[in-house]
């Protein structure tokens, strides 16, 4: 079934109820690519034209290379090459997390592997800069935020300014030269840091967000952004600032700042223009009750929203342009863990992501090419691509 068929199986997506009954009365998994298959060779349902390949599985040496793929791997991002392309991947356990990096070819076929951040904790998930860099973020309290060379040439760099709390991830406005960040705690805040020098994140202003009923967004200053051990935490040193509950992965794209929290499985809107947030999907009115378990979230080239689940069926849903929830997925037989880390290539028409505990417990990274869609014009923003280091 393609795209036409659906929209006139639905009734032109009139409203999200009338899609919920029509999509109940057809009694199959569709997605915006047509109905899941039966499970491939690695245990996934896709649609047609779409196929799976495994990557590397935690514990075992990169296929190629003699780099031991790092457990419950996570949040991710691809950076550009002159050759190709990295993906890299953090690693999300206490004490040893670290962030782990595939280097592919122009082909696409994974070349070397290495790390690029250690001796760091719960590194969950994080952010691509516009200057080709990543930043790994710490779940655990009193956590910080690491930059990082996707190359693993230069050491990681410790970014406090950026507050030390339970991070989940961060996204770059290169617009507005503003970075977002989301805390997983189920009284989380929203942050916003502003570098004293673009391009550069060792000094500058953290600040938490206040949001009235009306959605208004009003931005205050943490007054210690690193905290001692027993003094009051970031989100609590500005008592009108709004919690969330369990901030997860964040992303910006075209003056949005797109954020999901997973206890009451959301997905927002922030847009900077107005300085507003809305709700874009919610889990109570959606009659499919398609998204459970909410968690990394990317913009796909196509313009979708990308959201990867920590429960439920194991699966990567897509928010359309119509911003319906529908399955582009499904993870059969790991009952036990996550989907995290979706990225592109920069074609747009490979998916890199993980299933952090995988089968017996083993992380595995996958890689599922198919005809993804990239029809969107221009990039974000000009300013998105790739801007050097001033």
């Amino acid at each position: 079934m393609n795209r036409r068929e659906f929209m006139r199986l639905t009734g032109g997506l009139a409203g999200q109820a009338v899609v919920g009954s029509s999509l109940f009365a057809l009694g199959c998994d569709l997605t915006y690519f047509g109905a899941l298959r039966e499970p491939d060779e690695n245990g996934i349902r896709l649609p047609a034209g779409f196929r799976s390949r495994i990557l590397a599985i935690s514990g075992e040496p990169v296929p190629g290379t003699d780099f031991v793929w790092h457990a419950a791997p996570d949040g991710g991002a691809v950076f550009e090459t002159r050759d190709g392309w990295i993906y890299t991947s953090n690693a999300e356990l206490p004490a040893v997390g670290g962030v782990g990096a595939l280097r592919f070819d122009r082909g696409g076929e994974v070349i070397d592997a290495y790390p690029i951040c250690e001796g760091t904790s719960r590194n969950c998930a994080g952010g691509a800069t516009p200057w080709g860099t990543w930043l790994s973020c710490e779940e655990v309290s009193r956590g910080i935020v690491y930059e990082c060379d996707p190359h693993g040439v230069r050491s990681q760099v410790p970014l406090p300014a950026l507050g030390s709390f339970t991070h989940e991830a961060v996204a770059v406005d290169p617009v507005g030269r503003h970075l977002y960040l989301t805390e997983d705690r189920s009284d989380g805040r929203l942050y916003r840091f502003t570098p004293n020098r673009w391009g550069h994140l060792e000094t500058g202003l953290l600040e938490v967000a206040e949001v009235d009923p009306e959605g208004r967004v009003r931005w205050h200053r943490v007054p210690n952004p690193n905290p001692p051990r027993f003094g009051v935490s970031t989100r609590k040193q500005v008592p009108i600032s709004t919690p969330f509950k369990g901030g997860e992965g964040i992303d910006y794209a075209d003056g949005h700042i797109y954020f999901t929290t997973k206890r009451d499985d959301r997905v927002w809107d922030l847009d900077l223009g107005s300085e507003t947030l809305s709700i874009l999907y919610d889990r109570e009115t959606d009659p499919l009750k398609q998204l459970a378990g909410v968690d990394n979230l990317l913009t796909t080239p196509g313009g979708d929203i990308l959201v990867a689940e920590d429960q439920g069926n194991m699966e990567l849903v897509l928010l359309g342009p119509d911003r319906i929830a529908l399955a582009l997925l499904r993870v059969e037989n790991q009952p036990t863990s996550e989907l995290t880390g979706p990225a592109f290539d920069l074609s747009g028409k490979r998916l890199y992501f993980s299933s952090q505990r995988g089968i017996d417990g083993r992380g595995i990274t996958y890689e599922v090419r198919g005809p993804f869609r990239s029809q969107r014009g221009k990039p974000r923003n000009e300013q998105d691509r790739g801007r050097p280091r001033p």
